[in-house]
């Protein structure tokens, strides 16, 4: 078989030389043999970027919801500036916690006073944080919540300035 074919293409060659394509024929599929090939990157171009959109909006999405199914929400959601200041005072109010703890030794009935108004504060603070989430004015807790840290602060420099003159006193009184 293979010597028929070969034998046919032999004989019939000048045949098949003649019904050339035309030259503007050729041109045409070169034309859009060209264009073909800058389409096909612009679209895989754009179909990777709305696979990208949606992959964002949905990883988005699905963070939105598992945050707001935990029924979390810190300050710095509600208010930057008030999540700055609470931090702010709770560094604080861990550094007054620990100088008060310094001196109960000394003063124990003293010391067990002052952190009971402390625990009702602190009692205070979470009852408000557990409100954040559904409180329709957010604003408002948030702005409770930074009070109570304030007041927090501001009992703990007090409760330090009586123990130190508790001390000055019996100090003055041994001599």
């Amino acid at each position: 078989m293979n010597n028929r074919l070969e034998t046919f293409v032999k004989e019939n060659r000048r045949s098949f030389d003649i019904m050339e394509p035309s030259p503007a024929l050729w041109a045409k599929i070169e034309q859009k043999l060209d264009q073909k090939k800058e389409k096909k990157p612009i679209k895989l171009y754009l179909w990777m970027s709305v696979a990208a959109a949606i992959i964002v909006v949905f990883g988005l999405g699905w963070l939105y919801a598992g945050k707001m199914q935990s029924g979390e929400i810190e300050i710095a959601d509600v208010n930057a500036v008030y999540a700055k200041k609470e931090v702010q005072f709770a560094g604080l109010i861990i550094e007054k916690r620990d100088s008060l703890a310094i001196f109960a030794a000394a003063n124990p009935e003293l010391y067990k006073k002052f952190t009971a108004d402390l625990k009702k504060l602190d009692e205070e603070y979470e009852r408000l944080k557990n409100e954040l989430p559904t409180s329709p004015n957010q604003t408002f807790v948030v702005k409770a919540m930074v009070k109570n840290r304030e007041i927090q602060l501001q009992l703990l420099k007090q409760q330090l300035l009586i123990i130190n003159q508790v001390d000055d006193y019996k100090k003055v009184n041994q001599i």
